[in-house]
């Protein structure tokens, strides 16, 4: 009986360390049991389908709703299952993937991910398809919890606006509000303004659709743990999508060094030992606000924006950037006070400055209104992450890893669009969430600062 205990005790202890993990190290797609996959790489849309595509999607939707009754009372089935047997029946596992992968081919046309019209049956072979493993045998303690353990997950598939894979799969009872809550954040605000892109270009924006892909691959990972269809909790890690995205070249560029570990006292009180950061960041920004004015008059003479000005705009950047991480778990260590370049452990590097075109200048705010809109709905996730991360490292006293690198590609985004913003670059920010691409080119590194500004 003794030994039976301790058994069941090792078991949820195990259980609870996978949660928090975040099922950290699983940086490789093919392993994981629900994968998400871009068959079609085109990114041509009819403008006719996309101003419609509400209307087109509509049967679809019904569908969908009663399609999802059906699976919420599988799974209720399946959760039976795994209680008595520790593994899901196959009729009853097909029905319920079947689902999952419908719900993803409809996410992705609605979201202006893929092209084609999806068929009704769910069937494999979709523009943006999604690969289901046969059952396995799933831990019973932890199908026993299953709702509770996948509420971190589906906190942030909610964050990342995960389409109707989730949202039909919260509850037969409350479809209109879960919609409603799945339906909204990253990846529904890039659908949207990927949107007004295709009306206007005919081709869907690459880094937009990489954006949502990601977050629809998060939701059905997600909503295939709750469903029992998998006992391995999703990863949040932006290099699980297949095939992985590309991030272009960019003159301004993510550089994460950090470890993972976090003591538990800075990591409790972090918040009150950002307080003099965020003193300082708004007196900076003050002055921020002066030197972008004079830089902006500056490009608009001259073409380019002078390399004192630059200088300092880059450092401002660099010290939101390192703030935001502190703040969001993301790094270790205390930043220092003067956003010097590779003083903290997620850094931004910034070319420097380059001729750009005036026109651009004159209208840079209006044009950067799209970025700011991705950038705030990235901040939601960034903030969702920063919680999510904040409890697992007073547990585990360690970050996980997937919610780093997520957390870092929107840090990323957000120092692009400020840069954007503050006229440092006239290229505009890529908004697929990866936080590395092609080798970057050698920038001259300015002189180092003074040391002992981050400790």
């Amino acid at each position: 009986m003794a030994a039976r205990s301790t058994s069941a005790l090792s078991t949820t202890t195990e259980a609870i360390l996978e949660v928090a993990q975040n099922a950290a190290v699983a940086a490789v797609a093919e392993q994981r049991p629900i994968r998400l996959v871009v068959r079609d790489d085109e990114l041509r849309r009819s403008r006719i389908t996309v101003f419609l595509r509400l209307l087109l999607a509509i049967p679809h939707l019904a569908w969908l709703l009663l399609w999802s009754v059906a699976a919420s009372v599988v799974a209720l089935v399946l959760w039976l299952a795994v209680l008595i047997e520790g593994k899901a029946p196959g009729s009853l596992h097909d029905f319920v993937a079947g689902y999952l992968r419908y719900a993803t081919h409809v996410s992705a046309y609605v979201y202006l991910a893929a092209n084609p019209y999806p068929g009704f049956r769910g069937a494999p072979g979709y523009a943006v398809d999604l690969e289901i493993d046969p059952p396995a045998r799933q831990s019973r303690w932890t199908g026993f919890f299953r709702l509770p353990l996948a509420l971190p997950a589906l906190a942030l598939a909610g964050a990342l606006g995960s389409g109707f894979t989730v949202g039909g799969s919260l509850g037969a009872s409350t479809y209109g509000a879960a919609w409603l809550y799945a339906g909204a954040g990253a990846g529904a605000t890039a659908a949207f303004l990927a949107w007004f892109a295709a009306l206007a270009r005919g081709t869907a924006p690459r880094g937009l659709r990489e954006l949502v892909t990601y977050a629809i691959g998060y939701s059905a990972q997600s909503a295939g743990y709750l469903l029992l269809l998998t006992g391995r909790y999703p990863s949040s890690d932006p290099s699980l999508v297949l095939p992985p995205a590309e991030l272009p070249p960019h003159p301004v560029r993510i550089d994460v060094s950090d470890d993972l570990v976090r003591p538990r006292l800075l990591v409790f009180f972090r918040v009150f030992l950002a307080v003099p950061h965020l003193v300082w960041l708004a007196l900076w920004s003050v002055a921020g606000l002066l030197a972008v004015l004079a830089a902006w008059l500056a490009a608009l003479v001259l073409g380019r924006v002078p390399s004192r000005l630059h200088r300092f705009l880059a450092a401002y950047v660099r010290y939101a950037t390192h703030v935001a991480a502190f703040v969001c778990v993301l790094g270790r260590r205390f930043p220092g006070f003067t956003g010097r370049e590779s003083s903290y452990g997620i850094d931004v590097v910034i070319a420097p400055a380059a001729r750009q075109q005036r026109l651009k200048t004159l209208v840079r705010l209006a044009l950067a209104v799209p970025a700011l809109v991705v950038a705030g709905a990235l901040g939601g996730v960034a903030l969702t992450v920063a919680v999510l991360g904040w409890w697992s490292a007073l547990v585990t006293r360690r970050m996980p890893e997937g919610l780093r690198n997520l957390g870092a590609s929107c840090l990323r985004y957000g120092g692009q669009s400020s840069a954007y913003v503050l006229l440092l670059t006239d290229r505009y920010p890529y908004a697929a969430p990866v936080l590395h691409g092609p080798p970057a080119p050698v920038f001259e590194h300015l002189p180092p600062a003074l040391p002992g500004d981050a400790f």
